[in-house]
């Protein structure tokens, strides 16, 4: 019987090497266990589903798989996980007490009000078309209601960004954060002067002119504007491969 003493330990280094890359074991790390999960067909690549990637601790990510999480010990432990001290910031009294009582503040803020105002802006870009296809007014007041709910859900997924970059991302500078940080407060500027423009001149639009074709524009501008900032932040989630 193997001793205590005697159980492999890993770090995050040592575990990253089991990746599964160029015929290499596939180990990932779980709640301080380290588990060969080579044999399993949906790890082959050393990527799950395209998201997880072997050799890490996928502690938090596999807590909030869709599957139990008893599917791991049909696999062989083939060692235990260490973290290492890592560099953290410093959070509140409060905000650490209230990350406690509720964890789903940690992560799923930005996640939960991000879809908003892609809604809202595509949604008001769509409208807007329909309106000049159609002529009919209700698809203007349409277009009109979701620009409104577009800038108020902007200000709001830009707020919980900030927080979920500072909170889970040590505010480091990745690219897709410096994208996002960039293209979002220029996406809540024209929403909000397009928004400003048609509350003080509702006839803006009806009559397409060169002022009307400036609005027109600025509206239109915010489907790839909000598409831009969907992809850099799905790059997050689900980074492409390669």
């Amino acid at each position: 019987m193997k001793k205590e003493t005697d159980v492999k330990k890993f770090n995050a280094d040592s575990l990253s090497q089991f990746d599964g890359g160029n015929g290499r074991p596939v180990y990932v790390a779980f709640q301080g266990r380290v588990i060969d999960v080579t044999a399993s067909k949906l790890w082959k690549t050393g990527a799950h589903m395209k998201r997880h990637h072997a050799g890490c601790d996928l502690t938090t990510e596999i807590k909030a798989a869709p599957h139990d999480i008893d599917v791991l010990d049909r696999y062989p432990q083939v060692g235990e996980f260490v973290k290492e001290a890592v560099t953290e910031i410093n959070v509140p009294a409060f905000l650490s007490r209230l990350l406690s009582k509720v964890p789903m503040l940690r992560r799923h803020p930005h996640p939960m009000t991000v879809h908003f105002p892609i809604v809202f802006m595509s949604s008001a870009t769509a409208f807007t078309l329909l309106y000049l296809a159609t002529g009919i007014k209700s698809f203007e007041t349409t277009a009109f209601h979701c620009l409104g709910g577009g800038v108020l859900f902007t200000l709001v997924a830009i707020l919980t960004g900030l927080y979920t970059w500072w909170l889970n991302y040590l505010a480091k500078p990745l690219r897709a954060v410096k994208v996002k940080l960039k293209v979002s407060p220029l996406l809540l500027l024209i929403s909000t002067i397009a928004f400003i423009w048609r509350l003080l001149a509702p006839e803006v639009i009806l009559a397409i002119n060169g002022v009307g074709y400036i609005y027109l524009l600025l509206v239109l501008s915010l489907f790839p504007l909000v598409t831009v900032i969907g992809w850099f932040g799905a790059q997050l989630t689900f980074p492409t491969e390669d």
